[in-house]
């Protein structure tokens, strides 16, 4: 049917996607409701991925191995399978890991402690000395240039993301130095709504971002700092979109049509980081991934504030949050659920626009056959089972990760004239 009128075409267009998502929905809903056999490694899937660079856009090891004690790595041998962990060294080179994000988490209750700061300093040391000590298989990376350098070598180009805005203690100063020692990205906020940015899991106050909040937005895009909504409210996602001059990632975030979780990002959004050029990189959580277990998870960031409250010590209050998962057990899911979330991201935003985010190490329940950072390519062979093109794969896995981050370094370079935020 030829359209004529621009408005016809328009109305044409939105009735479309809105059916699409529709039909989208119904198919997950029915697939979530019967059991999915088990995804099988084909030859062709396993050359396809040893091809591919496969970049994940968040893995939280570093705080892992805080939370174990182990931060001069005598506990675990990363040179060996640590089944306490979903990371090590063995299980990232049968993934074909090529670009990894570590994640420098900071709590989010550490903003009214006044330690933020500090421990972001310590995690981002921390990430530097995991480097360092696995030189045989970490490279450090401050640019795709550098990936790309790396990747050839044989290494993983291994790069830095805090994960809250609470990090740079409302100094732009402060942002700085944090970029200058690694600092890729920076999530705007995580579970708190902070002085100058909303959280998803918390009360707004800003609509979205404070003057501030956009000046923020603006400085990192002229360093060239990728700016992450992922854990932002859907406002703030939106405020970000419109002010940023550069591509924005969602390092760790699925979709909110296909499980309808606070932390996942709405169709609407969706259609906004396709106009922005940006990424959204799927998050493996089995409580954001599955739709019962989304609506079973919606208040777990509150329910974690008010444990946190009534048990201050940190050993105390991990026991207490993993007395509340055990008594609160989530549907674990499957690998299927994951790729639901990705050919969603891939329909809706375009295949430009979808990546992996796994979260990996940071999350409690994982689902079938994503167990640990060994499993990727059975998600490269059940987008091949799907009937993906191979330069679809190729994007989602990790080209679209480092497109954004080259073309943050052009925008970056094209503002380097304008003046430094004070």
């Amino acid at each position: 049917m030829l359209i004529s009128k621009t408005s016809d075409r328009r109305d044409f267009l939105a009735t479309a996607a809105v059916l699409g998502s529709y039909l989208s929905q119904s198919k997950a809903n029915s697939a979530n409701s019967e059991p999915r056999a088990p995804v099988t490694l084909t030859e062709r899937a396993r050359k396809l991925h040893q091809e591919c660079l496969i970049a994940d856009g968040h893995n939280d090891l570093p705080w892992a191995l805080r939370e174990k004690e182990d931060t001069a790595f005598g506990k675990f041998d990363l040179r060996t399978v640590q089944k306490a962990l979903h990371t090590d060294m063995v299980r990232l080179k049968e993934g074909n890991v090529g670009l990894q994000f570590w994640s420098a988490y900071v709590p989010a209750e550490t903003r009214g402690k006044k330690t933020a700061l500090r421990i972001t300093l310590e995690q981002i040391d921390l990430v530097h000395r995991l480097v360092k000590a696995y030189p045989d298989h970490l490279a450090f990376a401050r640019s795709s240039e550098d990936v790309e350098r790396i990747r050839a070598g044989g290494k993983i180009a291994s790069m830095i993301g805090l994960e809250g805005g609470h990090s740079m203690d409302q100094s732009p100063a402060v942002l700085r130095m944090l970029h200058d020692l690694g600092a890729s990205y920076m999530t705007l906020t995580h579970s708190e709504t902070t002085e100058w940015a909303d959280s998803a899991t918390d009360s707004p106050q800003h609509n979205g971002l404070s003057a501030f909040g956009e000046k923020v937005v603006l400085e990192m895009n002229r360093l060239g700092m990728l700016v992450d909504i992922s854990h932002v409210s859907p406002a703030c996602m939106a405020h970000a979109l419109r002010v940023t001059r550069a591509p924005l990632i969602f390092s760790h975030s699925s979709m909110r049509a296909i499980a309808d979780h606070p932390r996942n990002v709405p169709d609407d959004i969706l259609r906004m980081l396709r106009a922005n050029e940006g990424v959204v990189m799927v998050n493996f959580y089995s409580g954001f991934v599955v739709p019962e277990a989304a609506r079973l998870t919606t208040r777990m960031f509150e329910q974690a504030r008010d444990l946190r409250k009534r048990f201050p010590e940190d050993k105390a209050f991990r026991e207490a949050m993993a007395q509340w998962r055990k008594e609160n057990p989530v549907p674990t899911g499957s690998i299927h659920h994951v790729v639901d979330h990705i050919e969603h991201g891939i329909r809706v935003a375009g295949e430009d626009h979808v990546g992996l985010g796994s979260d990996f190490d940071g999350i409690p329940t994982v689902p079938r056959q994503l167990e640990d950072v060994s499993t990727y390519p059975l998600l490269t062979q059940e987008l091949l089972n799907r009937g993906h093109k191979e330069s679809t794969i190729r994007k989602v896995l990790g080209g679209n990760t480092l497109r954004v981050l080259r073309e943050a370094e052009k925008r970056s370079s094209e503002l380097a004239k304008n003046k430094v935020t004070g």
